[in-house]
């Protein structure tokens, strides 16, 4: 679906308290043994945007899995791009909206945490998937830090796999709402 006005989705994985990575950026945590609606969600989009940590996180996993999207990851140090994004070093807000009016599809907000960040004090996330993984860390990455204004979200549908993943998806209050 080509449309403009592209809505940003925040898919994500979390420990029940909370956090996206455990402590010294651990995932080991993090189910592999479903799809979790993984590739239907990654067909409905066309673009991914992506903190430096979190880039430098998909490449230690093997070969960039996204190739075949637009990929753009905010660095304040890294300048232009290599064979797998393009590096953003403009203003959240100010880029996202340049986004947001070019003709695509939906845009995937991966992470990490420091991005989620901007966008939550910009009020930019507009559709929340969030996959709760059956733990507690104690300690990690959180998703969401501290310090943005408060937003109202709409359950849109949940529902919980054998495993124990509890899958959630939720729209921002006043954000289009869309079909599953």
């Amino acid at each position: 679906m080509i449309e403009k006005d592209r809505k940003i989705v925040l898919f994500i994985a979390c420990s029940l308290d909370g956090y996206i990575a455990g402590k010294d950026d651990d995932i080991s945590w993090l189910f592999h043994d479903d799809d979790y609606g993984y590739k239907k969600f990654l067909a409905s989009i066309d673009t991914i945007l992506m903190g430096r940590r979190t880039y430098d996180q998909v490449l230690r996993m093997g070969p960039f899995p996204y190739s075949d999207k637009e990929c753009y990851v905010f660095s304040r140090s890294l300048m232009g791009g290599d064979d797998n994004v393009e590096f953003v070093n403009l203003p959240v807000k100010e880029f996202v909206n340049g986004l947001r009016e070019r003709e695509g599809s939906d845009i995937w907000l991966v992470g990490g945490s420091e991005l989620i960040e901007h966008f939550m004090k910009e009020r930019m996330i507009d559709e929340f998937v969030i996959s709760i993984h059956p733990i507690v860390l104690g300690e990690g990455i959180p998703m969401f830090k501290s310090g943005f204004p408060r937003q109202a979200l709409n359950l849109k549908w949940n529902t919980s796999f054998t495993s124990g993943l509890i899958q959630v998806h939720y729209t921002r209050s006043g954000a289009p709402a869309t079909s599953k």
